[in-house]
């Protein structure tokens, strides 16, 4: 059986820990790095890295292929935002600016050649490409993704957009897992040295570029309004980027591996990541140690400590109100928002100290205006 290496911030729960244990036992898996932020998910758990030599699972990439984070700073300090006016002008314009939703798009924004140039491998795929997602490029979507405004430590304003290929990858994984064989009564398999499995391969790489690009657009789109509102342009000599789910070709220990990330960021030896807390807790910017026996991998962020389901049985309006005072969000979606309250995630710091193998911190940043779709 592959070899299972685990750094944790708290206890793995039952289902979790079955969840891995099926996932170790099947075919061609030949090592698992768990992540301090894991948490239950479909199929595959958030936060499990596993590498293969020649079989691909595409429910250990996830549907949202190539979601990930993107961060640049802004030429402004703090201040800017200091009054409820300025922030309420900012919270309207990005709700503008950049809707959730696909049927709020007003005007189609412009893919890059380098997303729209190729073609994916199948008819009723490229078209739900060429419709659905000239709609969707640059929406943010619902659930954790998010737009939000942090200050560093000194005091400097920095932009954070957490985004993914939004129903492209969805429909990319759903194609592919039904033409993928079945290994037990949840997890499917194709060879990447077969057609099937190159094609999946194809779109996968494809989803990963959709999702980057539509990442740089949403910040784009928010520099005009924040420019529009508090006058703040966007510095792009700063960026950063990276995505958490995704599948690439790597090589360990003398040999090539299909390296499968699902909510696990790449960190290589001195490569940049953004690692996030909840809506109102701290975040980080990171350079990766290359720590070789987690596959060069990171937590993505925080990672849930409580469902959906329980966060929203736990958490009352008037409670979340609490755990965001002191920062900017819209309050009248408060209702909303109580599943993605700052309770419903492990403690950013705890993840980060699990693994100091992993990464090491150049960058701690506080929330100040947060927007999500909804």
């Amino acid at each position: 059986m592959a070899p299972v290496r685990a750094w944790l911030a708290a206890p793995l729960g039952q289902e979790v820990s079955g969840a891995i244990e099926r996932l170790r036992r099947s075919p061609d898996v030949q090592q698992i790095a768990v992540m301090p932020d894991v948490h239950l998910s479909a199929d595959v758990c958030i936060g499990v890295v596993v590498a293969t030599s020649h079989l691909i699972y595409p429910q250990a990439v996830g549907g949202d292929i190539g979601c990930g984070m993107l961060a640049v700073a802004l030429d402004i300090e703090y201040e800017s935002l200091g009054d409820p006016r300025a922030a309420g002008r900012v919270l309207a314009e990005l709700g503008r600016a950049v809707p959730a939703r696909r049927r709020k798009r007003r005007t189609v924004i412009q893919q890059p050649e380098d997303v729209t140039i190729a073609a994916l491998s199948n008819p009723s795929l490229e078209s739900i490409r060429r419709n659905e997602g000239a709609v969707e490029f640059a929406t943010l979507g619902s659930g954790n993704h998010f737009i939000e405004i942090q200050a560093d430590e000194e005091n400097r304003l920095w932009l954070m957009v957490h985004s993914g290929s939004r129903a492209l990858g969805q429909a990319i994984r759903d194609h592919h897992l039904s033409r993928a064989q079945p290994i037990d009564n949840r997890l499917r398999i194709l060879d990447a040295n077969s057609d099937a499995g190159t094609e999946y391969l194809h779109d996968a790489s494809w989803a990963r570029r959709f999702a980057s690009a539509s990442r740089r657009a949403i910040a784009e789109e928010v520099g005009r309004a924040l420019a529009r509102t508090i006058g703040a342009e966007i510095r792009w000599e700063t960026v950063i980027t990276t995505d958490h789910n995704h599948v690439s070709l790597e090589h360990f220990g003398g040999c090539d591996l299909w390296v499968h990330r699902k909510g696990a960021m790449p960190a290589r030896l001195g490569e940049s990541g953004v690692l996030p807390g909840s809506m109102g807790s701290l975040s980080f910017h990171v350079e990766g140690r290359g720590h070789v026996a987690a596959l060069c991998s990171s937590a993505h962020g925080a990672g849930r400590a409580l469902s959906r389901t329980q966060a929203r049985a736990q958490v009352t309006e008037r409670e979340l109100r609490r755990q965001m005072k002191g920062i900017w969000y819209d309050s009248r979606i408060a209702e909303k928002l109580r599943d993605e309250a700052p309770s419903a995630y492990k403690d950013i710091r705890a993840v980060l100290r699990a693994q100091k193998e992993m990464v090491k911190i150049t960058r701690t940043l506080r929330p100040v205006l947060n927007y999500k779709g909804v």
